[in-house]
């Protein structure tokens, strides 16, 4: 019996010092058991006290009275299967008639302390069916990636999602998106898990850095072209718009619209071409927008319309010619002057890290997310990384991207910098990757060799 006790106070004792400092291995070797548990035993009273059961049908209330049986009880959503996972539990609910997917959303904090879980989210898999995730832990609190990710073209993870998911920046589906976050907000660390998943992929990487690249000239080596000031970066985006004319011509050409070719084989975009025909798709990082917008004389006005146009034509007609932009600021208003809100129009994703003031917010959100607009200012300044992520849809996440060091991104560049493709458009702006001093170069630099 001794024994037993302090087997018994050992456990108890391990699980403690796991919940606290390691709460995934908690999840994993006691919380999940347990939860699972819960969920079952007290499922259908908390649905009850939620408010998410139906009356029992009219027959089986007509059968119960005419055998004089016991009234039937409310009936619950039916569950269809529980899912164990790294972070919590997914319950897949069948609802009954009656009963509304929004029901479930509703009652979604209710359920969180009566399944005493960390978070509950819910979406709709199809009509009647609704997949509940619940979290068993802070999942943000210190990010931890799965180690195996779902993989597909132009599709990158960059973050974790409140709900244990990760959280996937896909270019074919958002071709475009804009990334707002205050300094020291976690902006910069984002960015460079994006240029990290982009790294072993086949595609360019162009970036704008107006910070005497500061932030993306470190990267270099992965860069087919940088450019660290405005005037650089006019002619870069202009070089940009004229390699987007020459896809179209060359889409054009291979379009095959003749009445023997499948509807689905006629060229539409770059990736309706044949792959050793299909140009390389580049993705555009500007790291600080305001840099580009803001001007002083009338000659600096001049160029800020140039970039402007540029970045719009981009973001209207980039997409079908493989051309993606991530624009990235600090601030982020109507105040930049014109084009900016129909810039804004044309960047589908949005991402809000901690931001110093509510227009920034609303220009990030306002337009598709009205109720993530209060959540991105909220944010509180300790927990550097946590962002607000939505898209046109309407729909908005809680994300935090993996702590990844300057040092680890530029190794992970230099792992993959026989992927860097050397685009002839692009040349008189490919970086220099000699030594510490000749990493910058100038606005007008000469083609570098890698």
């Amino acid at each position: 019996m001794t024994a037993f006790t302090v087997a018994l106070v050992l456990v108890v004792a391990a699980a403690g010092l796991l919940r606290w400092r390691r709460p995934a291995w908690y999840w994993l070797a006691f919380g999940v058991t347990l939860a699972a548990l819960r969920v079952l035993v007290r499922y259908r009273s908390v649905m009850d006290a939620c408010g998410l059961t139906v009356p029992p049908a009219r027959w089986r209330l007509s059968l119960a009275r005419a055998t004089n049986r016991p009234i039937p009880e409310p009936r619950p959503p039916r569950i269809r299967r529980l899912r164990p996972t790294r972070t919590g539990l997914v319950l897949r609910l069948k609802l009954r008639p009656g009963q509304d997917v929004f029901d479930i959303a509703a009652a979604s904090d209710r359920l969180r302390h009566s399944f005493s879980m960390f978070g509950v989210t819910s979406r709709e898999v199809r009509s009647g069916v609704v997949e509940v995730r619940m979290t068993g832990y802070d999942v943000l609190k210190r990010v931890q990636m799965p180690a195996e990710t779902a993989t597909r073209a132009m599709q990158v993870p960059v973050a974790l999602r409140e709900d244990g998911s990760v959280h996937y920046r896909d270019y074919r589906a958002i071709p475009h998106a804009l990334t707002l976050g205050a300094t020291e907000s976690g902006k910069s660390v984002y960015q460079r898990n994006l240029v990290a998943g982009l790294a072993p992929l086949d595609v360019a990487l162009v970036g704008i850095d107006c910070k005497q690249g500061v932030e993306l000239f470190p990267l270099a080596r992965r860069f087919s072209a940088l450019a660290d000031s405005p005037d650089s970066a006019a002619e870069l985006l202009d070089a940009l718009v004229a390699r987007m004319a020459d896809v179209y011509r060359l889409i054009r050409t291979q379009q095959r619209i003749t009445v023997d070719v499948p509807d689905a084989e006629i060229a539409a975009d770059v990736w309706d071409l044949p792959d050793e025909l299909r140009p390389t798709p580049v993705v555009v990082l500007v790291d600080e927008v305001a840099e580009l917008a803001l001007y002083a004389t009338k000659q600096e006005e001049k160029r800020r319309d140039r970039i402007i146009t540029a970045l719009v034509r981009l973001a209207q007609l980039g997409r079908a010619a493989g051309i993606y932009l991530e624009i990235c600021g600090q601030r982020f208003g109507s105040e930049l002057g014109k084009g900016i809100t129909m810039l804004r129009a044309q960047l589908t994703g949005r991402t809000a890290h901690r931001l110093n003031d509510e227009t920034s917010a609303n220009m990030a959100f306002g337009d598709i997310a009205p109720d993530a607009v209060l959540a991105a200012i909220q944010i509180p300044a300790e927990l550097r990384g946590l962002a607000i992520a939505g898209d046109a849809s309407g729909g908005w996440h809680r994300i935090r991207a993996p702590h990844t060091s300057l040092r680890q991104a530029v190794n992970l560049c230099n792992r993959y910098a026989d992927r860097t493709p050397d685009l002839p458009e692009l040349a008189p702006f490919r970086p220099t990757t000699g030594t510490a001093t000749e990493l910058v170069p100038s606005a007008k630099a000469s083609p570098a060799t890698a």
